[in-house]
């Protein structure tokens, strides 16, 4: 069963900034719910080439997975790959201004399990379709835009999901 959801939304806040602050994989913990971790593989910054290791949280599973950059057009677009795990799947952000002070996210995953994941991935009630769909959109865009609205007045507060012993600095490593 094959994979495709994209989701959009648009935020107040310049294009530059959305695109800086969502294409550095550092940030992805603090505005995208289902990744708990990333491990840089390679040196920051960003680039093409390129390899992060993601800890995500998906449908009550831990999964971990290496992303490897394979398309950078910076604040326009970010295409990024798994280079192994269980789920071959491919991740593109892309950053479009509305007007001078708004911008359109698209984030769209896409991909097809293989092996055992394959046999998880069959239709299950409640799972897949518009409901992984709505799930995805309400989590993946929610944290981007709070990111905006704490900058605009608030301190800005780091937020993490942890468990037992974790730290929340310990969710991204750099080389």
């Amino acid at each position: 069963m094959a994979v495709d959801v994209m989701t959009e939304i648009v935020i107040d806040r310049p294009c530059a900034d959305v695109a800086a602050y969502a294409a550095d994989p550092s940030n992805a913990p603090e505005w995208y719910v289902n990744i708990k971790a990333v491990r840089w593989e390679t040196p920051p910054p960003v680039a093409v080439g390129s390899r992060l290791a993601f800890q995500a949280q998906f449908l009550g599973r831990t999964l971990a997975y290496t992303y490897e950059i394979v398309e950078l057009v910076p604040g326009e677009r970010l295409v990024m790959r798994t280079a192994q795990g269980p789920f071959p799947m491919e991740t593109t952000y892309t950053w479009e201004p509305v007007d001078a002070g708004r911008t359109r996210m698209t984030l769209r995953n896409r991909g097809e399990p293989s092996g055992f994941a394959k046999i998880g991935a069959r239709p299950r009630p409640g799972i897949g379709g518009d409901g992984d769909h709505q799930a995805l959109q309400a989590q993946g865009r929610s944290g981007v835009v709070e990111h905006f609205q704490q900058r605009r007045g608030e301190r800005r507060r780091r937020v993490a999901e942890t468990k037992g012993d974790e730290q929340p600095a310990d969710r991204v490593t750099r080389p």
